[in-house]
């Protein structure tokens, strides 16, 4: 175990420290003040009265607008919280996966879909209970969009404005939210699983007909990284509305309140469209860490079983 929780520790550093600028684009992109980053194209009329359409923007141009308004160090803004919480988050989550799934194979059939589902989904939600404040900070850190030269607000500043306006509620805005995205996390498990599952009945009967021994090769570890990738792909496409929700409900003093109610509110105003706004880098971001953390994951686990 001591090995998975330095492998985790190691893996989330570097990535985290890698992907934050994509993750505060992202994070800007889901929140409200989108429409800071947002161009308006003049449209002539019949009338010949002017209005204004509102453009969605993308990635590129909120990175631009960041680098020309805050400067490139608004692009790391948020790691040390990211840097704190990355390596606990992960430990939590594949220790709480690992003993579920020893418990429930006992109970279920073992290796099951079933075991798969519940295992993800009670390690999911250990993992954002423990850790939802620093991720909460982080995310205020991402949206404090200030121009070159203004005073930028550190994560203790960050603590102390959340608990003297919120109290220690405060510190779990968002957590209905992550909840919900528990189901990401069962529906990227439940596929990993299947796909894994499938390779190793393909690697198996390879060998019985060959008559060779069966040896972990490295091939084996670039097809448990393409089945993480492809999972985590159609997870974090299905599931993705609960990100912009949470980052709404994370905004400081705004007008969302609960998940539901954010959810509504987001498509009334905004139209279906905004629910998935910063996917494309979310993708970018996740999918390449989450193939790597996983094969990383299978390797010391086949390591420390011999």
């Amino acid at each position: 175990m001591g090995f998975l929780l330095l492998s985790c520790r190691c893996g989330g550093t570097v990535g985290a420290i890698l992907t934050c600028p994509l993750e505060v684009v992202k994070t800007r992109l889901q929140s409200s003040s989108v429409t800071l980053y947002i161009s308006e194209v003049q449209l002539n009329t019949m009338a010949g009265a002017s209005v204004n359409r509102i453009v969605s923007p993308g990635p590129l141009h909120c990175l631009k607008v960041i680098l020309e308004k805050e400067g490139p160090r608004s692009l790391f803004r948020g790691l040390g919280p990211n840097l704190v919480g990355v390596a606990p988050s992960r430990a939590i989550y594949f220790a709480a996966y690992s003993n579920s799934k020893e418990t429930l194979n006992g109970v279920f059939d073992p290796d099951s879909t079933q075991v798969h589902m519940i295992s993800a989904a009670v390690a999911g939600f250990t993992a954002i209970t423990a850790t939802n404040p620093i991720w909460l900070i982080k995310t205020r850190l991402q949206l404090d969009a200030r121009n070159r030269g203004e005073k930028r607000m550190g994560a203790f500043e960050c603590v102390r404005k959340v608990y003297r306006t919120d109290g220690l509620r405060g510190f779990y805005r968002g957590m209905s939210a992550s909840y919900a995205g528990i189901s990401e996390t069962v529906i990227h498990f439940v596929i990993y699983e299947s796909i894994k599952q499938k390779l190793l009945e393909c690697k198996t009967a390879s060998v019985m007909e060959n008559g060779e021994e069966s040896v972990k090769e490295a091939s084996d570890f670039v097809g448990m990284m393409l089945a993480a990738a492809t999972s985590k792909t159609c997870a974090t496409t299905i599931a993705y509305p609960h990100e912009v929700v949470r980052t709404r409900l994370r905004e400081e003093g705004t007008k969302y309140r609960s998940f539901f109610q954010t959810l509504s509110l987001v498509v009334q105003e905004e139209g279906y469209g905004s629910l998935y706004r910063g996917l494309t880098t979310h993708l970018v971001r996740q999918i390449p860490n989450t193939a790597i953390m996983m094969a990383t994951y299978e390797l010391v686990v086949y390591l420390l079983n011999g």
